[in-house]
């Protein structure tokens, strides 16, 4: 009888601790969302969302990918609205987002991987505009069209310019065709990508500011050895010249 116990307990003991190892290696899986936001990040089919990584492309995803190539880490890269994915990355554990902004506000809200590549602000006029702009003060009083939780949105809202934002940016240049704003703030590079989308033409870039770069942004209790893995990748897709084919791929 107490040898059938004891045999019990340890093979207990041996789930409990096959359990334990099992937890440990899920926790280890990484959970990383982006948006649809070319050149940077885009659906390969056009759709709005994939469920799996093979079907986004981009700068950011590319260099992501190689990034985590260069690890022996698990993930999942899924492709959602900008709001979903950046409070999915703010909440949970090994969860993160890209691209995302560094900003000083943003700086001690997630743990940082990056820069992947640079942005450049720009503010988009309607076909045919002669608005002029020396200076971003010189459109106060005018509607922007933006998107919610964007940092160029959130940049203007605190200086206190009008901004009606969407849940995604892809229907801004269509907004602005229409004269339903008076401008749009976009990414210099993604401005035309999504305006094309639309069968969107003529927009002009009339004022550039704020050079920003864009980080991986991972969840603040993601662990200090996950986070050593990935910065690893990144030095070794910097070293054996990845990180620079992939940004020639795009034009940089």
């Amino acid at each position: 009888m107490r040898k059938s116990v004891r045999h019990i307990v340890l093979l207990m003991v041996a789930m409990i601790g096959s359990m334990a190892s099992g937890q440990g290696y899920a926790s280890d899986k990484l959970f990383l969302y982006t948006e649809n936001f070319p050149p940077y990040n885009m659906s390969s089919s056009g759709r709005a969302f994939e469920h799996n990584g093979n079907s986004i492309d981009g700068i950011c995803t590319e260099m992501v990918k190689a990034i985590l190539q260069n690890t022996d880490l698990d993930y999942v890269i899924k492709l959602r609205n900008w709001d979903y994915g950046y409070n999915r990355a703010l909440d949970k554990q090994n969860h993160g987002i890209f691209c995302t902004t560094f900003t000083e506000e943003r700086e001690n809200l997630f743990k940082w991987v990056g820069p992947l590549t640079k942005n450049l602000w720009t503010i988009f006029a309607g076909s045919g505009t002669n608005l002029k702009i020396d200076k971003l003060e010189d459109t106060k009083g005018m509607l922007y069209a933006g998107y919610r939780n964007d940092v160029m949105t959130t940049y203007l809202l605190d200086r206190g310019y009008k901004v009606s934002a969407m849940e995604s940016d892809d229907i801004n240049p269509k907004r602005l065709e229409l004269g339903q704003v008076d401008l749009w703030i976009a990414d210099r590079l993604a401005g035309p990508y999504f305006a094309s989308q639309q069968d969107v033409e003529g927009l002009e870039p009339v004022f550039s500011f704020n050079e920003t770069e864009l980080y991986l942004a991972m969840n603040l209790d993601t662990s200090e050895k996950i986070m050593q893995k990935l910065q690893e990748g990144l030095r070794k897709i910097r070293s054996n010249g990845m990180y620079e084919a992939i940004e020639t791929k795009y034009g940089l």
